[in-house]
């Protein structure tokens, strides 16, 4: 990440809309598959403000970044157990010991993912869960991603296949902030055709308008708790351990035949349902 880019996400982090959207989401889904308290471990901790978030849900909170700069303004956030580390490098703490492992925004700045997802993977308890937050749409890459350092945007395929690579199941995947994607699709196309280059900080906007995508997002959220958004500029998924998945589904009942049986043996009469007396 550009430092001047970590510059403006830390000024911005705490109000911003799209980041304040985040969080909340991100929190919602940790409470419902992966609860404090326990041990979270962030990576790419960016500006703070979600670790700060996830300290004051319950958890402890270690995270990596790979810029120094990051590490050093998380820890005069008072967030003590951060450190510098390259996520595709074997992660510095014991194997499954982690409530969750959270991601977001950050393995697509990242030439080897499935790496990184896998580590994570090993991090987590066997009941643990992971969130990942990526851009969607590959057509939509463009000059904005290229000032950020994304190798790629992502598809709900291409996440479930890296997800798959790592040994981990979605067990949740949603598009999210779907009601700015006409407008970026505008945008970014717009730019594609007039070539060259944009700023990588986060475009400006009012108070009021500041406070209104924040309820849109609310809106979308509430949505989303009954059903996946179908389409918008990002994935969100929850991902766990293929055996935890397994562990979850539950087993076929067996009629009980046998047990049927052996009543009429004993000269037991069975109870007949509604349906076996008509």
């Amino acid at each position: 990440m550009d430092p001047r880019h970590l510059e403006n996400l830390s000024s911005i982090e705490r109000a911003y809309w799209w980041h304040v959207a985040k969080r909340k989401l991100v929190l919602e889904l940790l409470r419902r598959h992966a609860p404090p308290p326990g041990l979270l471990v962030e990576g790419g901790v960016g500006g703070g403000a979600n670790s700060l978030a996830f300290r004051d849900l319950g958890y402890d909170v270690r995270g990596f970044d790979l810029m120094a700069e990051a590490v050093e303004n998380c820890r005069s956030l008072g967030l003590g157990d951060v450190c510098v580390h390259d996520l595709q490098d074997p992660w510095p703490i014991e194997p499954a010991v982690a409530r969750a492992v959270v991601l977001l925004d950050v393995i697509e700045h990242l030439s080897d993912p499935v790496r990184a997802l896998r580590h994570g993977a090993g991090a987590l308890r066997p009941d643990g869960a992971m969130v990942v937050t990526v851009p969607a749409f590959p057509a939509l890459m463009g000059p904005w991603d290229q000032m950020l350092g994304h190798y790629r945007r992502y598809s709900r395929q291409l996440f479930k296949e890296q997800a798959r690579e790592a040994g981990l199941r979605v067990i949740f995947l949603s598009h999210w902030n779907s009601f700015t994607l006409p407008a970026a699709v505008v945008i970014r196309t717009l730019e594609r055709l007039a070539g060259g280059r944009r700023s990588a900080e986060f475009p400006p906007v009012s108070r009021p308008v500041n406070a209104l995508l924040i309820q849109m997002a609310r809106l979308e959220r509430q949505l989303m708790s009954v059903v996946p958004v179908p389409a918008g500029l990002s994935l969100v998924g929850v991902l766990t351990h293929e055996r935890q998945s397994q562990a979850r589904l539950p087993s076929p009942k067996r009629p009980d035949r046998v047990g049927r049986a052996t009543r009429l043996q004993r000269g037991t009469r069975p109870v007949l349902s509604g349906a076996e007396r008509e």
